[in-house]
């Protein structure tokens, strides 16, 4: 064999050789996106009212938000997104002040109390609701002596902020 054959077969298998490791980096890349793109779209909080299958019992679950929600009040937090769910212990009268809030009273299981203070001019109002009622929540906690307030508890117009929401007896309010 000459010395051209043999460049010529060197440079062959130099040109097979690129050629296959561009393809494994286009796969490495390719799995690396789809990889990327499965874990972006787990993080977002299931919508209310559908029904996914997870390793964590729902009491699991919301003994971890009552415990979020306990040390977010220990810490005197505000601005925290949080879910939960509580029985409601006392009805107040709505604040009309500007924007108009259905308020009402909820205590955790732990005994930790919470002020819902939810925008009827932006969501539907929860009606009936009474003493005794157990209503879940996703919203924004803001620290005050009492136990904290959630709000935040419908849709955002302008869609600056998570939209929020209230469940109660099967329905969502948002």
């Amino acid at each position: 064999m000459g010395a051209g054959e043999q460049g010529r077969r060197v440079s062959d298998y130099n040109e097979t050789k690129g050629f296959h490791q561009a393809h494994i980096m286009k796969l490495g890349f390719l799995a690396l996106v789809v990889c990327l793109t499965a874990t972006a779209s787990c993080t977002s909080p299931p919508a209310p009212g559908i029904n996914t299958t997870t390793a964590v019992s729902e009491s699991d679950q919301r003994g971890q938000s009552d415990k979020r929600l306990a040390r977010a009040f220990a810490e005197h937090e505000s601005q925290v997104q949080v879910e939960g769910k509580g029985r409601v212990t006392r009805l107040l009268s709505d604040d009309n002040d500007g924007s108009r809030h259905q308020r009402f009273i909820v205590e955790l299981k732990t005994g930790q109390t919470l002020l819902i203070a939810h925008n009827i001019d932006l969501a539907p109002r929860i009606d009936p609701l009474e003493v005794g009622d157990e209503v879940e929540f996703f919203g924004e906690y803001e620290w005050n002596p009492k136990g904290g307030t959630i709000h935040w508890t419908h849709h955002d117009p302008k869609g600056r902020h998570v939209a929020g929401w209230l469940k109660h007896a099967g329905h969502v309010y948002q």
